[in-house]
């Protein structure tokens, strides 16, 4: 039974990064949306898993915040503001999806072995959760750099901190009020970068970054 527990955690941690890479793959902003959707729902099993393995209730809590605002609210609100300011919806990348996604891979590698090497006291659940987080949160720093449409690297930003509440959790959890706090703190920046993004659209006609760039490059 207890090697039945782990399997399940490690299934849906594991599962966490697979989809982190599907999310890396999309070229258009709609699939993106929906597919960082199910990235939340994942972040929500797994913590809601976490919960009942370590007899956390409050890891409860942090499921349902998860599950609420990252797996419906923000991808309906990210939706609506393409769908409002006309952004463009293909995705445009700083070289390849091949090779961003073998980067990609070579990051899950290099997480294996950098939390293998520096966690040798902790558990294998333990350890192997926090290789997976790690994973998740380089995967989202790199959606970040190598994307140049704001909406996708806020998607990215949002991946990356999902990483670090896997973290957190494979690590005996946080404090309630921490998680709560984190919750509405990621809420109330979701809020001001969607007033942001309103903003460069009315005063630049886009949310490209490139073409921001271009701007203050023809301001100097």
């Amino acid at each position: 039974m207890r090697g039945i527990v782990f399997d399940i955690a490690h299934l849906l941690a594991g599962s966490l990064v697979l989809v982190s890479l599907i999310q890396l793959y999309q070229d258009r902003l709609t699939s993106l949306l929906r597919v960082f959707a199910i990235h939340a729902i994942v972040l929500a099993l797994s913590v809601g898993w976490q919960a009942y393995i370590q007899g956390a209730p409050h890891l409860f809590a942090t499921a349902l915040l998860a599950l609420g605002f990252k797996g419906i609210a923000i991808p309906l609100v990210l939706h609506r503001i393409v769908l409002r300011l006309g952004i463009h919806r293909e995705i445009e990348t700083v070289g390849g999806i091949g090779i961003t996604m073998l980067a990609a891979v070579a990051l899950i590698a290099l997480s294996m072995v950098v939390i293998f090497k520096v966690t040798p006291g902790a558990s294998t659940l333990a350890r192997e959760d926090l290789a997976f987080a790690l994973a998740v949160i380089l995967i989202g720093l790199l959606m970040m750099v190598t994307r140049r449409n704001a909406v996708s690297q806020v998607v990215g930003f949002m991946s990356l901190e999902n990483g670090l509440i896997l973290a957190a959790a494979g690590a005996k959890g946080m404090p309630l009020v921490v998680e709560i706090s984190v919750a509405f703190s990621i809420l109330i920046a979701f809020i001001v970068i969607g007033i942001f993004l309103f903003r460069i659209r009315e005063r630049f006609d886009s949310v490209d970054v490139s073409t921001l760039d271009r701007f203050r490059g023809g301001r100097q």
